[in-house]
């Protein structure tokens, strides 16, 4: 009697088909990043601390446009904003799963796609751990993604007094897919803004070490998600339009407003230190306002007077 294969890091053999070539396919692009591929479901040794789980879908003419993307940046892109979900609760990433849909004209694209997703794993020091495959009539990828916090930074732990900083210079992304829509191409700080977003890993985990009390990552837009975090914490937060960091070449306004920049918003009880942290990660660190009172919205100002802020990105009002 043969004993039972106990769960192991390895591969399991795939059988025939065209689902399988095509796992075998990224398999074959991933290398020792992918592991224990081919059973049902994954097993993962429970980490210390607490589960951090997220899943997120990028679909094609939403999220991403074939003709502004290559198919390495597509999967890249796609991957970086799942782990960024990670990187707001401040979580070391455990693991990735991919479940791909894929049309039938895709399919030789397939080794690209997951060229770009190896290498956002890759940059991330994480690993695939598995997923699914199935044919559509776009192109989408949907990760879940796996961290692990021993203190997680939450939307809901800003409270009245707290600084507000937020990482990095904000613009980018908008400020592409407005050149892109007109027909002109990008300047090449807002295009790679665009399309090689970072998850701010270790640059959180920096932070919640540092005391701070509260964190987003910026998908909709900086005063869309500091609305977020002021509504589940319960406390106004007063921006200053002047302080906000804009990338060269984007627009105040962009800065506001633009979606998919996956930097992020924190708050913290006392100063930051902005110098060490541009030392440990080549990245601005910047105080841009204060929570304060118990409305729970958000108030900006321009140069001391109060202005209406920017929408941010909904996919169900935006037209």
């Amino acid at each position: 009697m043969t004993a039972p294969r106990s769960p192991s890091r390895g591969h399991v053999p795939l059988g025939p088909g065209g689902e399988f070539d095509i796992i075998r396919r990224m398999l074959a692009v991933w290398g020792g990043i992918a592991t224990g591929i081919g059973d049902d479901a994954a097993t993962i040794a429970p980490p210390a601390g607490r589960l951090v789980v997220s899943t997120d879908t990028s679909v094609e003419d939403v999220h991403f446009r074939r003709d502004w993307l290559t198919h390495a940046e597509i999967g890249y892109r796609a991957t970086a904003a799942a782990l960024s979900d990670l990187a707001a609760m401040a979580a070391s990433p455990l693991g990735v799963f991919l479940a791909l849909t894929l049309p039938e004209s895709e399919v030789p694209a397939v080794d690209e796609l997951a060229r770009g997703v190896g290498d956002c794993i890759r940059a991330c020091d994480t690993k695939i751990l598995g997923g699914d495959v199935t044919r559509g009539a776009k192109l989408a990828l949907t990760l879940t993604v796996l961290g692990s916090a021993s203190h997680p930074l939450l939307r809901s732990g800003a409270v009245a007094g707290d600084r507000v900083y937020v990482t990095g210079r904000l613009g980018g992304p908008v400020s592409a897919l407005r050149e892109y829509r007109e027909g002109r191409t990008p300047a090449k700080p807002a295009r790679e803004r665009f399309a090689h977003p970072v998850p701010r890993l270790k640059e959180a985990r920096w932070l919640a070490s540092r005391g701070s009390h509260a964190a987003i990552d910026i998908s909709d837009g900086l005063i869309a998600d500091a609305r977020h975090l002021a509504v589940a914490s319960g406390v106004g937060l007063h921006l200053r339009s002047e302080s906000v960091p804009v990338l060269a070449g984007a627009k105040p306004v962009d800065a506001l407003a633009s979606g998919e920049e996956y930097e992020l918003l924190v708050t913290s009880p006392g100063p930051l230190d902005a110098a060490a942290f541009r030392a440990e990660f080549g990245l601005d660190l910047t105080e841009i306002g204060e929570a304060q009172g118990d409305e729970a919205d958000v108030v900006l100002t321009a140069g001391g007077r109060r202005v209406a802020p920017p929408a941010g990105y909904d996919h169900f009002t935006a037209q």
